[in-house]
């Protein structure tokens, strides 16, 4: 664990959090930001508010403060956006943290076997507004603290941190379907949408 410069009063509260599945209840409790901003985990701390690149490097610190690595996986999408989570193992299975404007894109439970089977788990409720599924790749992931040495630290940092999600969108990313899956994948129903956009916050 590295306190990464916050000070003692960030530190306690980000201990308070205990668990994966606190930082996530955290994280959801956050109004979701709508700024064009890349904020870094005191900021997030300090304005108590986030979008998905925000929230997910915020809980990659808070994971750090519990002992886990930092790190972040970017899911890539065709006609939507992309998907930042925070991702996290117990007992050799993978969870994920996250902050979405689209309810079944949050927290998963660390029981998925492999990275793939749980970035799959994204797949259903990963619907743009004309109900395509569109999430088709996904990168490895990125240990924060290899940027430890980066000024001003990722943790602290009152600059936007733009430079993480460049170098995420730069690394490679394995794709999940093959051209002949892509072009037969069918439209979610009209309640799939609606499920998805429960507490959704338009831009």
């Amino acid at each position: 664990m590295s306190a990464g410069g916050f000070t003692s009063l960030e530190l306690r509260r980000l201990r308070t959090l205990k668990t994966p599945r606190g930082i996530q209840r955290a994280l959801d409790a956050m109004p979701y930001h709508l700024a064009l901003t890349a904020w870094s985990p005191r900021r997030v701390l300090r304005e108590g508010t986030a979008h998905c690149l925000e929230g997910a490097i915020f809980a990659a610190a808070a994971l750090r403060v519990l002992g886990f690595p930092p790190l972040l996986l970017d899911l890539e999408a065709v006609q939507d956006m992309d998907h930042v989570i925070a991702v996290f193992r117990v007992r050799e299975r993978w969870g994920a943290i996250a902050k979405s404007n689209h309810s079944g894109l949050r927290y998963r439970e660390p029981v998925y076997e492999s990275k793939r089977e749980l970035v799959m788990s994204y797949f259903e409720g990963y619907l743009n507004f004309r109900r395509e599924r569109t999430l088709r790749a996904y990168s490895r992931p990125v240990n924060l603290a290899s940027f430890d040495r980066r000024r001003p630290g990722w943790m602290v940092s009152e600059a936007d941190l733009w430079w993480i999600p460049e170098h995420l969108v730069d690394i490679p990313h394995v794709r999940l379907l093959t051209p002949a899956v892509e072009r037969a994948l069918t439209r979610a129903d009209r309640r799939s949408l609606e499920a998805s956009l429960v507490g959704h916050r338009p831009h």
